[in-house]
C-alpha cells in the first residue's frame, strides 16, 4: 500500500486542504483484503464546506475543541485507489502531525489484515473413489460366471 498525501493552503483566512491517495500494490489486491476502515485523529472542523475561517470564528475560536473525527479507509481490493480530500482546520503554526499519525494507525491496521490473509496459505486436494472391496466380493462371482457362461457359449 502507497500512501501519499498533499497539505496546501492558499495565502489569507483560507482553510488548508488535505488531498490524498491510497493504491494498494498488486499482491495485496491478489489477498483479496477487506477495506479497512478507522477513526483518525483528523479533527471535524465547523462550516466544512467553507474554504476560510474567519479570525475568532470557527477553529479559530480560543475555545474551540474538537468533537468529531473524520474516517479514513484504504480502498476494495477489486478497485485497488482512493483518493479523498478533507478541509483541515485553521492553525497559525501551519503543523499537522495528525495527518501522518492518521495514516500510520491506517496502514498498521491494514498490514494486520494483510498478514492474516497471507498467512491462509492455498492448498488443492486431489482424490478419487472407485467402488469398494466388499462389493467387488458380493459382485465377483456372479460377474466371473457370466464372463464363464458368455465365453461357454461360444465354443
Amino acid at each position: 500500500m502507497l500512501i501519499n498525501w498533499k497539505i496546501k493552503k492558499k495565502r489569507g483566512n483560507h482553510r488548508p486542504s488535505l488531498n490524498y491517495k491510497i493504491v494498494l500494490e498488486d499482491f495485496e489486491k491478489k489477498l483479496a483484503v477487506p477495506s479497512i476502515i478507522i477513526q483518525s485523529i483528523l479533527p471535524k472542523i465547523p462550516n466544512s464546506h467553507e474554504s476560510f475561517c474567519l479570525p475568532g470564528t470557527n477553529e479559530r475560536d480560543s475555545f474551540w475543541k474538537p468533537e468529531k473525527f473524520h474516517y479514513i479507509s484504504v480502498p476494495y481490493f477489486k478497485t485497488g485507489e482512493l483518493s479523498e480530500f478533507i478541509r483541515l482546520p485553521f492553525r497559525e503554526s501551519r503543523k499537522y502531525p495528525e495527518v501522518e499519525e492518521s495514516f500510520k494507525s491506517l496502514r498498521y491496521e491494514f498490514e494486520k489484515t494483510v498478514k492474516q490473509a497471507y498467512g491462509q496459505e492455498p492448498f488443492e486436494y486431489d482424490n478419487e473413489l472407485e467402488i469398494s472391496r466388499k462389493t467387488k466380493q458380493t459382485i465377483a462371482a456372479k460377474i466371473t460366471a457370466l464372463k464363464f457362461l458368455k465365453n461357454a457359449n461360444l465354443n
